[in-house]
């Protein structure tokens, strides 16, 4: 999952940017409505975190012309001003929800897991695939109940392919949502990460399928005696989607 932060206070903006990378995801930071637009226009995220009091221009002009693009990105105020109006007025500009500054930051983390399952079309916070099991809330994946070791850049990619199940996601995709920008992040080192997920959850049964050229998708389970690794050529693609960490009860301003 990648997230934008678009907040000018550079210590909220660093404790947000550390806690979120320490829960998985990948985060790219912007201090101006100017950058946060033009990071919008050219870039897919999955969440948007924005502050309304940004220099240049505001986060409500921000979301005005994200949702003029008709874009469905989910979007998560925060704001120091708590009024009503200012509520009602981001909310009916598009925005999904709203924190009035100061906020606890356990509570920002568990809306922006509500977000982002949102977007990703809803549904319970646990999947389940065969015997393998991925809490979204506790960021842990499971085999026949059993706790398996990931990295967050392999949680990360697990996450985006079981919500992709059947589907291809291309190398490219998984740089999108995986990595930041500044991140050097080859082809070759999404290779690796996923032989390494690969190596871990296969032999349960559950199987990613490499095609040479478009990409990876995650298999149906299948009998843990069958090859660990599947390697198909197609001459087209076939049904691709284009689609420092801090206590939960610290404060920010």
């Amino acid at each position: 999952m990648r997230i934008l932060i678009a907040e000018d206070d550079s210590i909220l903006a660093d404790g947000l940017v550390r806690s979120l990378r320490q829960s998985g995801y990948a985060v790219d930071l912007v201090k101006t409505g100017i950058e946060a637009d033009n990071a919008l226009s050219i870039q897919v995220f999955d969440l948007l975190i924005l502050d309304l009091g940004l220099p240049r221009l505001s986060g409500l002009d921000v979301l005005r012309r994200l949702r003029a693009r008709n874009s469905t990105l989910p979007v998560l105020i925060l704001s120091a001003a708590d009024s009503i109006d200012e509520r009602v007025k981001g909310l009916d500009l598009g925005a999904d929800d709203y924190m009035a500054k100061p906020f606890a930051l356990g509570e920002l983390e568990a809306r922006v897991r509500a977000l982002t399952r949102r977007g990703a079309g809803g549904g319970p916070t646990v999947v389940r695939h065969g015997v393998l099991s991925f809490d979204q809330i506790g960021r842990v994946a499971c085999i026949n109940d059993q706790v398996i070791d990931l990295s967050a850049r392999e949680l990360g990619l697990l996450e985006v392919l079981l919500q992709r199940i059947g589907r291809l996601v291309s190398k490219e995709q998984l740089v999108d949502h995986l990595c930041e920008w500044g991140e050097e992040v080859s082809n070759n080192a999404i290779e690796v990460y996923v032989h390494r997920l690969r190596r871990k959850i296969e032999p349960s049964g559950i199987r990613i399928i490499t095609v040479r050229g478009l990409g990876y998708c995650l298999e149906k389970a299948v009998p843990a005696s069958s090859s660990s690794a599947t390697v198909i050529d197609l001459p087209t693609a076939a049904n691709t989607d284009n689609t420092a960490a801090m206590p939960a009860s610290h404060y920010y301003k």
